[in-house]
């Protein structure tokens, strides 16, 4: 008897404290606002612009959230964290989740809970016309400046020992420092992520003067986290972005969102909420996709208008393509 007690005694202990834990979707409701970490500007992810008004496709994740829970993507709170201090603001609960072109990783995902991948991203370099150097491996002997507190040290390191090169690292605290101390020849060369080389280009005097070489050396798998111990809020980031990804998926776009709600197709019912409680179950409306989709749009929708080829960074959407389209872009299904 005194067994069994001790047992129920556990299992009603880790039940409580699995129900005080699972607050953040109540707390964002109480707030009226979700409050969502993001960079301290950089074009196309997170940058805010003269008026304090934020774009870029780590912001629209964050306002799809906020239209998922409000059906008003304004109702969002942005806070620019730094790389080497983004983290902390997490833990301590200062922001709700950390949309900030972030890497996951063993180390981090030990620590917090990332939710997808927004965007499949790896390093690489840039460096001026004038050097006439066509590839990273012929950077041997270059300095190189790249930004304190991201995984973007470490690859460098372990690409420069693995080809036998030698090189000098020039580290800065924030981006802004490290693109000013490129622009100025203090380096040879500039490595981050990819994404990021497209984004900072545009902050140059002149652009053209600079060109981004092919080599990618590292995987870099860039996506939203929320603190550890809340799987409610856990699953409601991850399934918004499951949720722009499969309406991407099934043809579902703000423009043609009238007509999916007439559609017969069982997948898109489901996924509208037309048929079952999928929406529900998360905490959420039966309606929350049609939310998302109609104030931001789905995944090819939100990538090319902040980052693809009818941007201002005109990237490829590359290996983000859809499963279907020959990239590895890929959502469960909701049902």
């Amino acid at each position: 008897m005194k067994r069994i007690v001790g047992v129920l005694g556990i299992a009603l202990a880790i039940g409580l404290s699995g129900q005080a834990d699972a607050q953040t979707l109540k707390t964002v409701r109480d707030r009226g606002a979700l409050i969502c970490g993001v960079s301290q500007g950089l074009p196309g992810f997170s940058n805010p612009d003269d008026k304090g008004t934020w774009t870029g496709l780590d912001v629209d994740f964050c306002r799809a959230i906020a239209a998922a829970i409000f059906n008003d993507p304004t109702k969002v709170k942005f806070t620019p964290l730094s790389s080497k201090d983004r983290f902390e603001p997490l833990k301590s609960s200062e922001v709700d989740l950390l949309s900030r072109n972030t890497t996951w990783t063993s180390s981090r995902d030990a620590l917090f809970n990332f939710a997808g991948v927004i965007y499949f991203d790896g390093q690489g370099f840039m460096v001026r016309k004038a050097l006439k150097v066509n590839s990273a491996l012929e950077l041997n002997g270059a300095s190189i400046c790249t930004q304190t507190g991201t995984t973007t040290e470490l690859n460098l390191g372990d690409y420069f020992r693995s080809n036998n090169m030698k090189y000098e690292v020039i580290a800065f605290g924030s981006a802004d420092e490290t693109i000013k101390a490129y622009e100025s020849g203090r380096c040879d060369a500039f490595t981050t992520d990819m994404s990021q080389l497209y984004s900072e280009r545009l902050k140059l005097s002149n652009a053209n003067d600079h060109v981004i070489l092919p080599e990618v050396i590292s995987k870099e798998p860039l996506g939203p986290l929320v603190r550890q111990g809340d799987d409610q809020w856990f699953d409601v980031v991850k399934w918004t972005l499951f949720a722009m990804l499969n309406a991407e998926e099934l043809g579902v776009s703000s423009k043609t969102l009238d007509d999916a709600l007439k559609s017969k197709q069982p997948e898109i019912r489901r996924m509208l909420g037309v048929d079952g409680t999928y929406g529900e179950q998360l905490g959420l409306t039966r309606d929350w996709v049609v939310r998302i989709v109609r104030h931001v749009g789905n995944y090819g929708e939100v990538f090319e208008r902040n980052v693809g080829a009818s941007s201002k960074l005109g990237i490829s959407r590359g290996i983000n393509r859809l499963w279907t389209k020959g990239g590895i872009q890929y959502a469960p299904p909701i049902r």
